[in-house]
């Protein structure tokens, strides 16, 4: 059991340490903090964490740095968050307020997380598995070609062309298949009204004119490719670039960072199985990311709701991060989007 003060000289370590970079010695902690004891007394509280495995000395008669674990308790014992000042507020509000889109304000959020954070932030786009389907069209760009326009329950619209063999598109055969493929799709969910295209098309020459399957074959394969596209889980990312910034601590392992970020199954993974415990923020330190190839970052995560869906939206960096901060910054974006998703419903 840590004591009082032992805890507290783990919270002064870290945030020195966090500050300057720099190992961690008693007489700094006694000049920088106001504990009214000796540095000698400083310094047994620091045997005792060193013992506990919550600090280290990185090369004899230095100071100490903290380790995982004791990155880990200081953040479980963090008794109080500072909330983003009024202006912070005002500038996120601000900001994501301009968004145009669910495309507009998923970048616009990981680039001000990141910015805000010197972090790399980590978006998960909202489900859209159980997003209603509002609306199908098929429009003719002339004899060859058919612009399909989805638009779902949640505002994204996509738009794909199906090029077809010269001579054989009209408004009124557009019109038909059109009316075909909503009646089998508008109304429903995502995730079923991809099966009704999948059905649609395993029964083509059921319903099609001979000479009209392939055309219809190629229309209703771009339908299926939108669709699709929204049942598929995605991230947003931005600030990759803070890894590599001047007085980083990746060092060798920043390929296997990038490339961990560049694999965006990994990141879904590890944002979904972050465990909360009733907290709205949570994280996840070092060696709890070893199986993801990911033992040199931590996670600072929050859920975020369109909806009855729930997505994550975070930061990863390295450990010593500004934890207190971040998790402040991580809150207050997640809130906003929370309020600016729901006004859009």
């Amino acid at each position: 059991m840590v004591s009082e003060r032992s805890l507290a000289v783990l919270h002064a370590i870290v945030s020195d340490y966090v500050a300057s970079n720099e190992p961690v010695g008693s007489k700094a902690i006694v000049d920088r903090h106001s504990f009214g004891v000796s540095a000698a007394t400083i310094r047994n509280d620091m045997a005792l964490l060193e013992e506990d495995e919550l600090i280290a000395q990185t090369h004899t008669s230095s100071g100490r740095i903290p380790t995982d674990k004791g990155y880990r308790l200081y953040v479980d014992t963090l008794a109080r968050i500072r909330p983003l000042t009024a202006a912070q507020r005002a500038a996120i509000e601000r900001f994501l307020g301009e968004s145009t889109d669910l495309e507009d304000v998923m970048a616009r959020t990981v680039r001000l997380l990141a910015q805000l954070t010197n972090q790399v932030a980590v978006a998960q786009y909202p489900s859209l598995r159980r997003t209603v389907v509002r609306h199908i069209d098929l429009v003719a760009l002339g004899e060859d070609r058919v612009l399909s326009v989805l638009i779902l329950g949640s505002g994204v619209v996509e738009q794909q062309v199906a090029w077809l063999p010269a001579s054989r598109v009209t408004d009124a055969w557009v019109h038909g298949l059109r009316q075909r493929i909503a009646d089998a799709a508008v109304g429903s969910d995502v995730e079923s009204a991809a099966a009704g295209v999948t059905e649609l098309e395993s029964t083509v020459e059921e319903w099609a004119q001979p000479d009209e399957i392939e055309l219809v074959r190629r229309v209703l394969t771009v339908v299926s490719e939108q669709l699709q596209a929204n049942r598929n889980e995605r991230i947003a990312v931005a600030g990759a670039a803070n890894l590599s910034r001047p007085g980083g601590e990746f060092a060798g392992s920043l390929p296997v960072v990038l490339e961990a970020i560049e694999e965006q199954v990994t990141l879904l993974r590890l944002f979904g199985e972050l465990v909360h415990d009733g907290r709205d923020v949570s994280a996840s330190i070092g060696r709890e990311n070893e199986p993801y190839g990911l033992s040199q970052t931590s996670i600072i995560a929050s859920n975020y709701e369109d909806g009855a869906a729930i997505s994550k939206l975070g930061v990863l960096g390295p450990l010593r991060m500004d934890y207190a901060s971040n998790i402040a910054t991580v809150r207050a974006v997640a809130r906003y989007l929370n309020r600016f998703l729901g006004e859009e419903r």
